[in-house]
């Protein structure tokens, strides 16, 4: 960040601060404070690090207003409860996850991969009441919440499918099971879970693919989806592909679109 710098995010109640490092303590706390009047919101914590792990998680630290991590958001017509210490939310997503929604058709079966408190997943259901979405996380404190954001929502067609994708896949492949859509709102990993995708896909099946990458850097993505797509013997054709929003300088999220040949 520059410096004397700040950058936040607002999460239904909740207003997340990230100060650059020349901001004293007690600079930060009257900032907050300012920050909390002329916002509708009722806490206000500071982000301490970066996302770390498969599980996204980040610590934040209490500045003012109501001494609480947990958040009560909204977008898209849907509600979510989620803590924000504890699991990974995303509200600069909120228009990948209603432009995903509006391409998922009358009766297609759906697997949302890395679905966190089920963001992606309930808005599909809530968009697409005729499909069925299995909503995949490893997260068990994530799967908590998003039991609950199902009942909140009145998704009944969303079936929590928790644990590693890895054995996931596995079990649903032995009950020969495949999808007709599967959107990949991967973290920043190492594993891509392609080849979990791949084993779950049958003709026809569009899937939403995301990865990281600097921002001149797409084709090394392209490039990747293609090579995993070979190693298993599947034919994939490339819809589109599309920044999906830079998380720092120069670098970016992207979203691959392919359809199974």
């Amino acid at each position: 960040m520059k410096a004397n710098s700040i950058g936040y995010d607002v999460m239904g109640n909740v207003a997340v601060l990230k100060f650059s490092k020349e901001w004293t303590a007690s600079r930060k706390k009257k900032f907050a404070l300012d920050f909390l009047k002329k916002h509708s919101v009722s806490t206000v914590l500071e982000k301490v690090g970066k996302f770390k792990g498969r599980l996204r998680k980040m610590k934040t630290n209490f500045l003012a207003g109501e001494k609480t991590k947990e958040v009560l958001y909204k977008e898209n017509g849907c509600i979510f409860r989620f803590n924000i210490d504890s699991t990974y939310f995303s509200p600069r997503l909120s228009n990948e996850r209603i432009e995903i929604a509006r391409q998922v058709k009358k009766g297609d079966e759906v697997l949302v991969m890395c679905a966190g408190v089920g963001p992606f997943s309930i808005v599909i259901a809530k968009n697409c009441k005729t499909c069925s979405v299995y909503s995949n996380e490893i997260n068990r404190e994530a799967n908590k919440y998003a039991e609950l954001n199902i009942k909140k929502n009145n998704t009944k067609n969303v079936e929590l499918v928790p644990g590693d994708i890895k054995k996931v896949a596995l079990k649903l492949k032995k009950e020969s099971k495949k999808f007709d859509v599967i959107v990949m709102a991967r973290p920043q990993l190492k594993d891509m879970f392609l080849k979990e995708a791949f084993m779950l896909s049958k003709k026809g099946t569009r899937i939403y693919y995301y990865d990281f990458c600097g921002i001149d850097d797409v084709d090394s993505i392209l490039e990747k989806v293609k090579s995993e797509a070979k190693k298993v013997g599947k034919k994939i054709k490339i819809k589109k592909w599309k920044i999906a929003g830079e998380i720092a300088p120069y670098r970016a999220r992207v979203r691959v679109d392919f359809v199974i040949d």
